[in-house]
């Protein structure tokens, strides 16, 4: 069977560079294209991406020339928004671990993509056992009372609360109905009890320096708590999960939201 032709948007940053390590390795994908105009021009090999022979191209007609297949997109929410029309446009399936997505977003992916012969799938987390973390906090959520989210993150993430963090509150929310009201009466600091997400589950964000990507649920009851953590110290964490995405985007028509759909979790 031949390799998977892929391309990756995004490739200069620090996940993109980890995206491009995986697939290079991976010995049923051929890495046919790097694109990042802030990187423009630079070869993969000076970012510690051995053995591809490929320099960084500024503009996503390059996937075309090559003949690419499919696209992993670790971008910002602008740019893949746009990246996500292109990909749906000239047919080619897009990966995307891209966060900050709206509903609204989510809902014209969807419907550009059913229309396309090309398939997308978009996950806020690709780490295995975050994806685990999610799963195991909405079994717990109905037997506990009350429930907060810390997320930790490197203090180059732009969005918060992370991706990860609104869909884990908003698993919870769907599971359980009955969490405890907020008994605070008197917040001295502004945005001391977090933001209020799905459920009115409070989540806390954390960017701080020397972290990748972090989170923990607490879950309490009368006498007792539970916590559910998960931490990613590396970026390769997230390749596995990037790695069974590609292999797995060109079976699965129009939009898939979330890596738990190829897990059968």
């Amino acid at each position: 069977m031949a390799s998977k032709r892929v391309g990756v948007f995004g490739a200069g940053g620090r996940m993109g560079v980890a995206v491009c390590a995986a697939v290079a390795s991976a010995p049923d994908l051929d890495l046919v294209a790097a694109i990042d105009p802030a990187w423009a021009g630079v070869e993969l090999s000076e970012r510690g991406v051995v053995d591809t022979g490929l320099v960084v191209s500024p503009t996503a007609a390059e996937l075309v020339k090559v003949k690419a297949e499919v696209v992993v997109d670790f971008t910002v929410a602008e740019a893949a928004r746009d990246n996500l029309v292109w990909c749906a446009e000239n047919e080619i399936h897009a990966v995307v671990g891209t966060t900050g997505f709206s509903a609204a977003d989510l809902e014209d992916i969807r419907v550009r993509f059913e229309a396309s012969k090309a398939n997308a799938l978009i996950a806020p987390n690709f780490a295995i056992g975050a994806v685990l973390m999610m799963r195991f906090a909405e079994l717990a959520a109905p037997y506990f009372e009350t429930a907060e989210i810390i997320e930790l993150h490197h203090d180059q993430k732009v969005d918060a609360p992370s991706g990860t963090a609104i869909l884990t509150a908003e698993r919870m929310a769907a599971a359980s109905s009955d969490f405890a009201a907020d008994p605070t009466e008197q917040v001295v600091i502004a945005g001391a009890r977090g933001a209020s997400g799905p459920g009115g589950i409070p989540i806390h964000s954390v960017r701080m320096r020397g972290m990748v990507a972090h989170e923990e649920v607490i879950l309490g009851s009368t006498g007792q708590t539970l916590t559910v953590r998960h931490d990613s110290y590396d970026r390769t964490s997230f390749m596995p999960g990037v790695l069974l995405a590609i292999r797995s985007v060109f079976d699965r028509p129009g939009l898939t939201v979330g890596l738990d759909a190829l897990l059968d979790i």
